[in-house]
């Protein structure tokens, strides 16, 4: 897992429900550790529970962490994953990766796949788990040959990273919202804008160095107890401050690559999974969630990947109405104002994890899971797909139009809506104050955005029927700049009716303006992530967003709403909306611009949205 916030956030969805917990652990399974041996040499701390219950043979089901495999010690136990598997009883295995925690070797960030291994000191990640299996099968008694890997997150991508030239006793891989391309979408920057609020307080613990093999890092770089995060960025001022003596001051080897590295280059390019999981034959279960603040596109992507570099593939895809791991707790039927009405994560447990895991690794049962099983939101209905997005799908074009309006015909005359763009005043990510991320910002009301003269927005009248969107969404916006950058933050938005009744946070829902989707590119980066270009003041230029995919409905009597604006802070960083290296900038160099967002004519901006037609 890679944001701090979200760590926290699923430890208490695991713990805070009626979950099996330790002493369930400790009454049904023995636990032994031990120090696995890699083939270059180092060792990696391992954590085996096998069943009491000796009267069949089991298979494994691994979970490799960079977060403790703990509790250490023979006679601390921890609670095993959640009821669904526990109660079928695996031999439960937890890894510290290699060079986190009680492992040995030197930690890598999202380290590096090597397709072709020359010798026995070129190690990844596909290797160390290798090793391991074939360690597990020939030491543990009682198991019955099988592998299964899982993991949420960061050990998401540890999952995603067994796959390439797998041990051939894997036989069934769930990488759920998998970290996969963390340049691009995941986790640190999103299209370039790096993603400042999570990263920060999580590289604060997360990237601090050991020496040797710990059971506990202790204290952070630094402390951070800010209650206001918007004022303490503010505070704090332009990024390289982040390495001055109160803060990371060159401490995190991990924050120091992030700034080092401000273009698609190599060090990212080589994090990249995705261009790996080429010919993946095992059966895979990809699990996502369509609130997932951190991985929503790993999952989408990790999905997408195998499909398009594996024929032969048994890949399927899960995306539920769920924040980061929600899924993995005991009930999850609501989220900010949404009710699903139904137990969604009950159901993903009983109906596709364990029947998955069971069927692959012990015979038992089948699964019989459609290509994709996912959760509509707007209609609360899971839905059955032979594949994603649905093959009965259009990408329809909707045209920014004058007075805010959204029209399906281009407009024929040109026209403008221009705003100034302050990085010194930036727009906040959320309504909320709070020190932290607020999570639930992906679904949060709209309205405080939608009145600022620093975004603009176009919405189309009220529909006189429901539509449905099932797939990626793409923002094609014609622009005009007096700068030499910006960024784009564009926002789908369904619009409440003015009849709607309730309230949520002591606000009315009527009007309510829900978050659908978002996403941000840094401009410079609209042509290419390898070589950024400045804009040309006065120039007439286009931005391409594509935004993750959706499964949502919009009521009849609703509305569609799109926002653009150009800063969303602290959750994305400020772009002194000066073409040059960021990390680089001072105080003097951020400077206001304005944006134009043109219309109609020759400069059509619009938004293409995937209806589902039936």
């Amino acid at each position: 897992m890679k944001i701090f916030l979200s760590m926290i956030s699923l430890i208490n969805i695991l713990s805070a429900f009626a979950q099996p917990g330790k002493e369930f652990s400790k009454t049904n399974f023995d636990k032994i550790e031990m120090m696995i041996p890699m083939r270059d040499g180092i060792r990696l701390y391992t954590a085996v529970y096998t069943p009491k219950d000796q009267s069949e043979k089991y298979p494994f089901l691994i979970e490799r962490t960079p977060y403790s495999a703990g509790p250490y010690g023979d006679t601390m136990y921890r609670r095993l994953g959640s009821a669904d598997l526990i109660k079928e009883k695996f031999i439960f295995v937890f890894q510290d990766v290699r060079g986190r925690y009680k492992s040995e070797g030197k930690n890598l960030e999202v380290t590096p796949h090597i397709a072709l291994k020359k010798n026995k000191k070129e190690v990844d990640e596909s290797s160390d788990t290798y090793d391991t299996v074939e360690w597990l099968l020939k030491n543990i008694k009682n198991n019955n040959g099988r592998v299964g890997i899982y993991g949420i997150s960061y050990p998401g991508f540890y999952a995603s990273a067994s796959l390439p030239g797998a041990h051939p006793a894997i036989k069934a891989v769930s990488p759920q919202a998998p970290v996969s391309d963390e340049f691009i979408g995941d986790d640190a920057n999103h299209n370039g804008a790096f993603f400042l609020l999570d990263n920060f307080a999580f590289m604060n613990y997360f990237g601090k160095p050991s020496a040797s093999p710990v059971e506990d890092y202790e204290s952070n770089i630094f402390k951070y107890n800010s209650t206001d995060a918007y004022a303490f960025f503010m505070d704090m001022g332009p990024l390289k401050n982040t390495q001055s003596e109160k803060y990371f001051n060159n401490k995190s080897y991990i924050w120091n690559e992030y700034l080092q590295h401000d273009t698609y280059d190599d060090y990212w390019k080589s994090r990249n999974i995705r261009q790996h999981l080429k010919n993946i034959t095992i059966p895979t279960l990809v699990v996502g969630g369509w609130f997932d603040a951190e991985d929503l596109f790993g999952a989408l992507q990790t999905y997408i990947s195998i499909e398009k570099q594996s024929i032969n593939n048994q890949n399927r895809l899960v995306m539920g109405p769920w924040t980061h791991g929600a899924w993995a707790g005991a009930d999850w039927n609501k989220f900010g104002p949404l009710n699903f009405g139904i137990n969604t994560s009950k159901y993903f447990q009983d109906s596709l994890q364990l029947p998955f895991f069971t069927y692959y690794l012990k015979n038992k049962g089948n699964f019989n899971a459609s290509e994709a099983t996912v959760f509509e939101t707007g209609t609360n209905i899971w839905k059955k797909y032979t594949s994603w997005p649905p093959v009965n799908t259009v990408k329809t074009d909707f045209y920014f139009g004058p007075k805010n309006s959204i029209q399906t015909n281009k407009p024929a005359e040109s026209g403008n809506d221009d705003y100034v763009s302050d990085p010194n005043k930036p727009i906040p990510y959320t309504d909320q104050i709070s020190g932290y991320r607020n999570n639930e910002y992906m679904v949060e009301d709209q309205r405080f955005a939608a009145i600022r003269p620093d975004v603009v927005f176009y919405k189309t009248s009220i529909l006189e029927n429901d539509v449905t969107l099932s797939g990626e969404i793409i923002a094609d916006l014609k622009v005009k700049l007096n700068i030499s950058d910006a960024d784009f933050i564009v926002k789908l938005i369904d619009v409440y009716p003015d009849s709607m009744k309730g309230f949520y946070n002591k606000k009315p829902l009527a009007g309510y303006q829900q978050m659908v989707r978002c996403e941000v590119i840094r401009g410079k980066f609209r042509n290419s992530f390898e070589t950024p270009q400045p804009f040309i003041p006065g120039r007439n230029d286009e931005v391409k967003l594509i935004l993750n995919d959706v499964a949502h409905t919009f009521k009849k009597g609703h509305a569609i709403m799109v926002q653009i604006q150009s800063s969303w802070f602290p959750l994305t960083d400020r772009n002194p909306q000066k073409f040059m290296r960021i990390f680089d900038a001072v105080e003097k160099d951020f400077t206001k611009g304005i944006i134009n967002i043109l219309y109609g004519g020759d400069n059509a901006s619009k938004i293409t949205l995937p209806i589902l037609k039936y």
